[in-house]
């Protein structure tokens, strides 16, 4: 073990390449599931999949992802970020190819689950890597650029899953991640130090068992309340009340612990905390749209997978574009002025999500997912590059694992709570049409508007698939409008918890430079170690 010196120009340059190469992954993977949603929720062309279960399906990756994040990261401290990434690839590898070849919506769940253990040892370390790789202004800089790569993934994962889609069966969206993982592992172990802090966290296995059961109890009895339609039944509120007190015997816990692998009082600072909170509650929102969106234009306007892929790139486009335009912004005024009203737009824009329908034209959909993006990612890379640049360095993996989980906690329950409020609306729209139906055809119709235009064209009543399509677009009306009221709510969060006026300092200026101030210098084992 030999203290950190300063890495070659040209090395942390590679270093980087490797690191998006490694979130375009990531995100790729994320885009490319909802654009296979439909498919999968076809009883032909897929796995029959019910909403209950496609929620799953992403939900049990987010779950997973969001719960052992920050055990990860205490893990990435004590053995070193190198070894944990490489075998969060590993793991996220081998379970594409468990996804890909699913025989049922189970074993999709499964491998998703997993998926989201591989992602959870990746993403912490590679923001680990990153803030020990660069110092100073290059740190900044490296930040700015490296979050260009889920623009990258955003654009690319619909237009490649959509001919994946058109021209293989559905487990090839998984597929494409093994030889991009293999690619990635390659760079890793050539180019990167096994990066490690000079202090070693405990590991928490009692707070990551509270956390995973306290968010799994929560999701399932809010995925439950939409499968049912009934609030008042014990498998609802039973799971969603044990949820709450897992999570809140969690909070408790890692706040008697001297040494917490989630810290929760880094949320207590007002800036770290409430961005995180306004953060958390953008992905909410953000993972409930998606979702809808999903149905909206392969099921309601039937979209093929790759028109519905090249119809979301206006999205990944305005999030490119929304990251520099929002770094120019930020240092010509200042953070909060620049957030709030963008956060504010996006908010706005799924609003926008009320006045669609199934004749709406194609131009102002492209229109409104444009400005959408743009408005997102105007927040998420400036919110994000302020809240990681002031972090202490020897808590990077902390820091980082506390607002990657309450970003991924806002995505779960995000997905949890949108798809049961579509459920429910939708059942109760669609209740009408299903008078004098037979009785079979009518649980199958109550399921999803998927289901109700496949046995629509089983028993050629084509009245029906219209009244699924007109009971879809009713729900995704009422779940906008509660969608748009969480947005705001994180809007008037970042206002009250951004400073009103002052520029962002740099991390160098907060002295959080490892050749800088910081009194224990980090530590690596060569890149040729094991």
């Amino acid at each position: 073990m030999t203290t950190l010196p300063p890495l070659p120009k040209f090395r942390q340059q590679l270093i980087l390449a490797v690191l998006m190469l490694c979130s375009l992954l990531i995100w790729l993977d994320n885009t490319v599931l909802s654009t296979a949603l439909e498919t999968l929720a076809d009883p032909v062309r897929g796995l029959g999949a019910n909403p209950g279960q496609l929620q799953w399906a992403t939900g049990s990756y987010t779950l997973a992802f969001a719960t052992l994040m920050f055990t990860a990261g205490a893990v990435g401290d004590r053995f070193g970020h190198r070894t944990v990434f490489a075998s969060g690839l590993v793991i996220f590898a081998g379970s594409s190819l468990l996804a890909a070849y699913a025989s049922d919506a189970g074993q999709l769940i499964a491998a998703r689950a997993a998926m989201g253990v591989g992602s959870a040892l990746i993403t912490p370390a590679m923001l680990a890597i990153l803030m020990w790789t660069f110092t100073g202004p290059a740190r900044t800089a490296a930040i700015s650029i490296f979050s260009t790569s889920a623009g990258v993934g955003m654009a690319a994962g619909p237009v490649l899953a959509g001919f994946l889609l058109d021209h293989f069966w559905w487990g090839s969206v998984f597929l494409i991640n093994v030889p991009v993982a293999a690619l990635a592992l390659v760079g890793l172990v050539v180019l990167v130090p096994n990066f490690r802090s000079a202090t070693r966290r405990p590991l928490d296995f009692a707070g990551m068992v509270l956390s995973i059961g306290g968010l799994v109890a929560l999701a399932y009895g809010l995925i439950q309340a939409g499968q049912v339609t009934e609030w008042s039944r014990i498998d609802v509120w039973a799971p969603i009340v044990a949820g709450l007190v897992l999570l809140a015997v969690f909070v408790l816990a890692e706040l008697r612990s001297e040494q917490p692998s989630f810290d929760p009082r880094l949320l207590a600072h007002r800036t770290f905390g409430g961005g995180n909170v306004a953060l958390g509650l953008l992905l909410f929102a953000v993972a409930a749209i998606t979702f809808y969106n999903a149905f909206y234009l392969q099921g309601a306007l039937g979209f093929s997978p790759m028109k519905a892929g090249l119809a979301n790139i206006p999205t990944a486009l305005g999030a490119l574009a929304g990251a520099p335009i929002g770094s120019y912004l930020v240092r010509r005024l200042s953070l909060r002025p620049v957030a709030v009203p963008a956060l504010t737009v996006a908010a706005l824009t799924m609003g926008g999500y009320g006045f669609l329908g199934l004749h709406t034209p194609l131009v102002w959909i492209e229109i409104l997912l444009l400005i959408q993006g743009l408005a997102i990612g105007v927040v998420i890379g400036q919110v994000t590059a302020a809240l990681i640049s002031n972090l202490p360095l020897e808590q990077a993996g902390a820091g980082s694992a506390v607002t990657n989980t309450v970003r991924q906690t806002g995505s779960v329950i995000g997905i949890a709570v949108g798809g049961t409020i579509m459920s429910i609306a939708y059942r109760r729209a669609i209740e009408p049409a299903l008078e004098g139906v037979p009785g079979s055809v009518q649980d199958q119709a109550r399921v999803s508007a998927e289901q109700a235009r496949h046995v629509a064209t089983a028993i050629n009543q084509p009245s029906l698939a219209q009244a699924a399509d007109n009971a879809f677009i009713h729900a995704m009306h009422v779940g906008a409008g509660w969608i748009t009221v969480i947005a705001l709510l994180g809007a008037a969060v970042l206002l009250i918890a951004l400073p009103a006026v002052g520029k962002q300092k740099s991390p160098a200026e907060l002295g959080n430079d490892p050749r800088g101030e910081t009194d224990k210098q980090p530590e690596f084992e060569s890149a040729d170690a094991g």
